[in-house]
This record gives structure tokens, C-alpha cells and sequence, in this order.
């Protein structure tokens, strides 16, 4: 495979627009465990003071992942609410189909999920095979401690704390 460049880049509010853009196709292929509906004008709704979060809180953001300088997909991350959890959320991580099953995606969750002194907290639908699959492998291959936690908050979700190595 030839050598590509991947990065993953933090964006400003002025990429609101393209991140909801890019955000439908996500909602498009997890519809079916999330059980929603297009609305009446052909798109999936969107919570735009959620949204908007991204760029005013500081522990959130919303990054685009390019591929060669093309657009691939996006991470968003979040502070956790939950009680009792001191760590950042890899909220929504989506690749586009094109640039799928190389190692990317992979590669990126590694990444962050092994930056900073942050504690990380992973979750997905236990009925979405594709992201089991793709956690397990990531979470099976990192360098931190990983562990499931059980969480009240929605009993579909399967949840994950990655907590910072231990020093020594």
C-alpha cells in the first residue's frame, strides 16, 4: 500500500457547517441502533447547542481527519458528565467507507487515546458488530490500562475507562 498522510486536525467554528455535513452520514449508518428517523426535510436532526459545544467548551472539540489532504471522516470528543468519571469521551469517531479498513481509524483512536495525562471513556451500541469489532481490536492493542465499567445512564451502551499508565 503506498505511504499516505493522515492527520487529524482541530477545527474552529467556522468548520460548524461541514462537521453537520459530514455528521449525517454518521447518523445514517448508526440509525438502526439508534432508532432514529430522517425529519421532514430528508435529514437527521441535529442539537445545535450540542453541536455548537465543540467550539466553546474547552475539553470538547470536533477534528477532521484528512487523508492526502482529502476530507475522511471526523473525531469528536467531549468532557464526560457522569458522575464519578474524570475523563474526555472519543465521542463519535467516523471514517468514510472509501477510506475504511486500512488501518486509519485505528491508528488515529491509538493515538489519542494514548495522548495527554486525560483518562479516556469509549462507548458504543452493543449491538453495532462493526464498532465491537473495531474497539476490540483497538482497545486490545493499547498500551494503557482498559477497562469495562458499568454505566446507568443507557443500558444498550457498552462503555470503556482507558486510565493513564502507571508511573514508575
Amino acid at each position: 500500500m503506498p505511504e499516505v498522510t493522515v492527520e487529524l486536525i482541530q477545527t474552529g467554528p467556522e468548520a460548524a457547517e461541514l462537521i453537520r455535513n459530514l455528521y449525517q452520514y454518521y447518523a445514517y449508518e448508526s440509525s438502526d441502533w439508534e432508532q432514529e428517523d430522517v425529519e421532514a426535510d430528508g435529514r437527521f436532526y441535529i442539537h445545535d447547542e450540542h453541536l455548537a459545544r465543540y467550539w466553546q467548551d474547552p475539553q470538547w472539540s470536533a477534528n477532521l481527519l484528512l487523508v492526502d489532504g482529502y476530507i475522511a471522516g471526523f473525531l469528536l470528543i467531549e468532557g464526560s458528565e457522569l458522575p464519578d468519571i474524570d475523563a474526555l469521551e472519543l465521542a463519535d469517531l467516523f471514517i468514510l467507507k472509501r477510506y475504511r479498513r486500512k488501518g486509519i481509524g485505528r491508528a488515529i483512536a491509538s493515538q489519542v487515546l494514548c495522548s495527554g495525562q486525560a483518562n479516556w471513556l469509549v462507548r458504543f451500541y452493543d449491538q453495532d458488530e462493526v464498532s465491537q469489532a473495531f474497539w476490540r481490536t483497538v482497545l486490545d492493542n493499547l498500551p494503557r490500562p482498559v477497562q469495562t465499567i458499568e454505566l446507568e445512564d443507557d443500558p444498550q451502551l457498552v462503555s470503556y475507562l482507558i486510565t493513564r499508565a502507571a508511573l514508575h
